[in-house]
């Protein structure tokens, strides 16, 4: 199951975390604040869907500084910049460096649920592909060497006879190998096998 999804607000600003935290609640969409960019990276755990609104301008480190660490630590989670009339050239960098959106103060509201909502659908379907990903993972780690040739033929379309020339086996065990393929990857079909093998590539 993919968690359930957070907006994770950054501004040093207090009242600013309030008015966010009021107005994402509105959506129904749960919230987690803090005060500074570090805070953040102290509690923060990746496997979380959501969004990152943040600040650009903080005492300490800065939204841009933060982003760059999430960049280097390969933290996926989009990131929507709140800035001030001064700071749209700084927004423009950070979109630059693979940011989501940014916002200029005084905010629209409206705008920026949408783009928070956007935010948040984006994250969850890439949590739910990297969890699908990592169970294809898991399954394949249980095949036998043996077995993991025959899925790889079975995937390319050869047929039975032709895996158990290849393979130096008979079409007997050849069919004994596909059945327990099929049983350890929860494949419900041939069509559903090749597309979580291609999972397991991507």
């Amino acid at each position: 199951m993919t968690p359930e999804p957070v907006v994770f607000i950054v501004d040093d600003d207090e009242a600013v975390r309030g008015a966010l935290r009021w107005l994402i609640a509105s959506v129904d969409l749960q919230t987690h604040e803090f005060p500074s960019a570090q805070a953040f990276l102290e509690t923060y755990r990746p496997g979380v869907p959501g969004c990152l609104l943040l600040d650009v301008r903080m005492a300490g480190m800065s939204g841009l500084e933060l982003q760059e660490v999430l960049a280097a630590r390969a933290i996926v989670l989009p990131v929507i910049m709140i800035t001030g009339h001064g700071d749209v050239q700084m927004a423009v960098h950070a979109m630059k460096a693979g940011a989501f959106d940014f916002i200029e103060k005084p905010f629209n509201n409206q705008v920026l649920l949408e783009r928070v909502q956007k935010a948040v659908e984006m994250s969850v379907r890439a949590e739910r592909q990297r969890a699908r990903q990592a169970e294809v993972q898991g399954r394949w780690q249980r095949l036998t060497p043996r077995e993991r040739q025959v899925l790889e033929l079975v995937v390319a379309g050869e047929t039975n006879k032709v895996i158990a020339s290849r393979l130096g086996i008979s079409d007997k065990t050849v069919e004994a190998h596909r059945a327990k393929v099929m049983s350890k990857m929860k494949a419900k079909s041939l069509a559903d096998l090749m597309k979580k093998a291609s999972l397991r590539h991507r």
